[in-house]
Order: structure tokens, then sequence, then C-alpha cells
């Protein structure tokens, strides 16, 4: 993947802020209270998708728009947050978008993905089968095949970064879940490119963390299932393009169980009153697993997304 410029990123954000106004980052004081630290979050939840996936899909669909004009037709694998990304912002241009979910996927996020135009198929039991799929269907319908990891998606991503680092520039540590890749990817080259610091962390779930797994031992490694409620960590085999992003520019990779993650999704709750779908949660698990380590620090935690169905977070809230 090619290193970015700030201008780069900045040509991004103008392009993402035509469809979307940029999104809040907070210090939130009851977090710091405790964890001992300053904590800001970025509320990539505040999205018109609510995740951050949304930028990616505003600045590839207007770099496919660009490229292959007579695009009619795209697909997509997801477990929701790229699907309603993708949806959306073919939606806009008035190109058709196929997205293939595993069984059993958020019913609340396929009906969101439906409601932004996409037009759903369910197969296989997990995220990669599914992405499987979509390359075969890609080659049947003669679909343009829109992957969960591209330079263009972590281009548009990046603005995110780029919002939080112009607000807060002296971050010490930045925590950032990992699924495909386009968001501690983004937030790398946001760094790099402001010439920042930061360390950047990122956060896998203990039952899918084949990125973790990975990065320390410097070659791919893939998990024989992925079976966390966080779905949008819920990946089994790193993206080998992301993968060559972080190995070398994150600091260490975190794992997190559900238990964590769920108790993180109530503390949002309890100290900001903000929904954190398991991954948007993911980041502040780690947080809370490392507290002794950033005390006193000025850390970022990214809230990925707020897509969780209303039965799960009942049954979060209620534990």
């Amino acid at each position: 993947m090619p290193g970015f410029t700030r201008e780069d990123l900045e040509a991004a954000a103008r392009q993402v802020y035509q469809v979307m106004p940029p999104t809040p980052q907070f210090v939130w004081p009851l977090l710091a209270q405790r964890l001992g630290c300053t904590v800001w979050v970025k509320h990539e939840n505040h999205t018109p998708t609510g995740a951050f996936k949304v930028r990616g899909g505003i600045t590839y669909m207007a770099w496919l728009k660009r490229t292959a004009p007579t695009t009619t037709g795209v697909i997509a694998a997801t477990r929701g947050n790229h699907g309603q990304s993708v949806a959306m912002a073919a939606q806009a241009l008035g190109i058709r978008a196929v997205i293939v979910v595993p069984k059993g996927n958020s019913v609340e996020k396929n009906r969101a993905m439906a409601g932004f135009g996409g037009e759903l198929i369910e197969f296989g039991e997990d995220f990669d089968e599914a992405r499987e799929e979509a390359i075969r269907l890609a080659r049947v319908q003669g679909l343009f095949l829109v992957p969960a990891f591209h330079p263009e998606l972590v281009r548009g991503v990046a603005s995110y970064a780029l919002e939080l680092f112009t607000a807060a520039s002296d971050l010490h540590t930045v925590y950032v879940p990992i699924g495909c890749g386009s968001g501690i990817c983004g937030v790398i080259a946001a760094r790099d490119a402001l010439g920042l610091k930061t360390e950047v962390v990122g956060v896998v779930s203990t039952e899918a963390d084949a990125a973790k797994q990975s990065f320390e031992a410097g070659v791919l490694r893939e998990t024989a299932s992925a079976s966390t409620f966080a779905d949008g960590l819920a990946v089994r085999k790193p993206v080998p393009e992301a993968f060559d992003v972080y190995a070398k520019g994150a600091a260490r990779i975190v794992s997190v169980s559900d238990a964590e993650i769920a108790e993180a999704m109530r503390i949002y709750y309890a100290d900001t009153h903000n929904l954190a779908e398991g991954a948007g949660a993911a980041a502040l698990a780690a947080l809370m697993q490392e507290r002794v380590a950033m005390a006193g620090k000025r850390v970022g935690v990214i809230l990925s997304g707020g897509n969780v169905d209303r039965g799960v977070y009942a049954t979060v809230l209620s534990q």
C-alpha cells in the first residue's frame, strides 16, 4: 500500500465531508476517573451508517467512478458495516450493490444494508466463507468486487484519524480494533503523514486473534474459527496487504475476551451514554487491560461503530 501525504488525506477528508460532517472526539471525565488517564474517544458511532467504514465507501466509490465509469454493479462481503458503506455510496451513484453476508448475521445490520439499497445474499458460516462466495459471484455476474481492504478505502478511513490527531496531536497511544485492517492502517497512515510519535495498538478478540498471532510470528497465521459476538473482529485470516502495514506500523496487538468487550460496552453506556457494538468497544477494553501502563498518559480509543442488535445489547447491559 502506498504511503499517503497529508495532502492525500486532506483531499480524502474533503470528499468525505461532501456526504457527512466530521465526527466528534471527546475527553470523557468519568472514563479518566475510572482509568487514571486522559481518554480521548473518537466517535465513529456518529456517522450516517453508525460506523467508520462509510468514509472508505465514499472515497472508494468516487475512485471507482473515475477509473471504471461503465461499472453498473458492485459486490462485497461483510458482517455489516462495510456492507452499509458500500450500499450507501453505491446508491448515491446509482450503482447496483450486492452484499454477501454469512448465515446468522446481525438482523439489524442486514436491515440497514437493505435500507441503503443493498441486495443481500446469505452464504457460509462466517465472513471468510462469505468473502469466497462474493469473489465467485463477481465473476459469474460480472460485478465489480469491492474488497474489505484497498488503498482508497484506507485513504477515506484515515480521515477520522486526521480529525483525531488534529484535535489531539500529543496522544501517547491510540487503541484501534482490527477486523480486515482498514481502520488501523488508516490511523497509521495519518500518524505517519503528520509526523507524530503516537504508538498505535491493534485490538483483536481472543476468539479471532489471527492478526495478533501473525504480528508476533512475523508471518501470516490463520485461526480455525472466529466465534466472537464482536462481529467486526470475527476474521479468521488477516488481509496480507493490511498485515504488511500494521506489522511495521503498530507497536503491539492486544487481545480482549468477549467478557472484557461486554464490560467496555457497559462502561461506555454508564460513563458516556454512548452505544458501542462489540468491535466498537474493543479499543476501550484493551485500554482497561493496560490501564497500569497507561496511568497518567493521554490516550485515544476508537469507538469504531455502534451497530449492535437490540437483543444482544439488552443482554450485555443486563449482565
